[in-house]
């Protein structure tokens, strides 16, 4: 199996001026030329490294698209519009963005023949029947946005065996780490932090026993660099960590290391909400030979680091 890390390669990342689509240009902007695609919607110029090419522009710009892909040789597709609430409230627009668009980046990758490793998300799984979740537990996606990540699988999948497409599926659990803004998902880690170091009550929904799987955003880059180069490919995996805690430890984690006076309370839970969410990763483990290092309480200093530096 070929782990190494992609060089000498024209790389593209979309929504590379994102959360994790920026950490994916720092690892990989020194050894490659690697072009970024973003519409700065919520990414920032800022995040863009030296040494990289940002091309603003939107997905679903045929011209744009037709520019940012010609001769490019990898592809990460990482943009999206992640808010599972936008995509209750506008389910067209989430399938224009997250469907559609990626089908016509698949077809890019074709025309090209490149290789396109595309972020997923366990948001697919809906209420689990159990845990942990393994690829192949059944997926009963409970929004559009998982539905829309659903059917991008789908396709990536069927691009590799109708067209010999090197596709991999990377299925996120809750992505943190510095960087993030606050949002769905692993945003709670950001709320909660952003709420710890402004001395506010740290505020929890439902008594808290929620489990989440947090994987830290070192893991996610690690195995965006092994599906790059794997020869696993037309496959989906789970990247998570395989262990999970609940909303109230992880609350009272993140309390711990702010050292912070603020209280923890409870508000009414969330509608729909999914109670409980962990991956299983040997998949990933096996194929990818991805292995993540980062425990959760070196995760939350490192990035309660960066919110302080923020501040400053």
């Amino acid at each position: 199996m070929t782990t190494s890390r992609p060089t000498d390669q024209t790389i593209l990342i979309t929504g590379g001026a994102g959360f994790i689509g920026s950490h994916l240009s720092m690892a990989f902007v020194d050894d490659n030329d690697v072009r970024i695609l973003d519409s700065l919607t919520t990414g920032s110029r800022a995040n863009v490294p030296a040494g990289a090419t940002l091309i603003e522009g939107d997905l679903r710009d045929e011209e744009a698209l037709a520019r940012v892909t010609d001769g490019v040789d990898l592809i990460f597709h990482e943009a999206a519009l992640v808010s599972v609430q936008g995509s209750v409230e506008d389910p067209l627009t989430s399938h224009e963005i997250n469907v559609d668009a990626t089908l016509s980046l698949l077809e890019a990758a074709r025309n090209e023949g490149a290789r396109i490793v595309l972020a997923s998300s366990a948001a697919i799984y809906g209420h689990p029947e159990q845990v942990p979740i393994t690829e192949t537990d059944p997926k009963e996606p409970s929004s559009p946005y998982g539905l829309d990540k659903l059917t991008i699988d789908h396709y990536s999948h069927q691009y590799h065996d109708l067209y010999d497409l090197e596709t991999v599926v990377l299925r996120y659990f809750n992505a943190y780490g510095p960087g993030q803004v606050a949002g769905d998902y692993s945003g709670v880690i950001s709320v909660f932090i952003d709420q710890a170091l402004s001395g506010e009550d740290i505020t929890v929904h439902g008594e808290g026993d929620q489990t989440r799987d947090f994987v830290y955003i070192d893991d996610i880059v690690q195995a965006n660099q092994k599906a790059a180069t794997t020869d696993a490919v037309g496959e989906a995996y789970n990247i998570g960590t395989g262990e999970s805690v609940t909303i109230r430890e992880l609350a009272e984690l993140i309390q711990d290391i702010t050292d912070t006076n603020s209280d923890i309370v409870h508000m009414d839970a969330r509608t729909g909400d999914i109670e409980h969410s962990k991956a299983d990763i040997s998949k990933a483990e096996t194929q990818l030979d991805y292995e993540p290092t980062v425990s959760l309480r070196e995760g939350l200093e490192q990035t309660i680091e960066w919110y302080r530096s923020q501040r400053d």
